[in-house]
């Protein structure tokens, strides 16, 4: 029984607002990488769009590093706060006999 009201009570994932189903984020190496072609004579300059595109892939490996900290640090709270839930419900057990 108590299974079933704990998987009541957990929250269903949430899907990522206004994303489909096989979207897939960009990499920083992806960033890097991208050429764009030239169009006629009025073309972008290709030094500007790579110092832009440099910029933009170390934004996002900055973010993508703070994402996984936080991540890191979300599961080590969450394993504590399980740890000390465990103890304080065997010392009201114990308290209880």
């Amino acid at each position: 029984m108590r299974a079933f009201l704990r998987h009541l009570r957990a929250e269903p994932p949430r899907p990522a607002p206004y994303r489909a189903a096989n979207y897939v984020p960009l990499k920083p190496w992806q960033v890097r990488g991208r050429r764009f072609t030239r169009r006629g004579r009025r073309g972008v300059d290709a030094l500007e769009v790579a110092e832009f595109l440099g910029q933009v892939a170390d934004d996002l490996a900055e973010a993508y590093a703070a994402l996984g900290s936080s991540r890191r640090e979300t599961e080590r709270i969450k394993d504590a706060l399980k740890r000390w839930q465990s103890q304080r419900a065997r010392e009201d057990l114990a308290a209880r006999r």
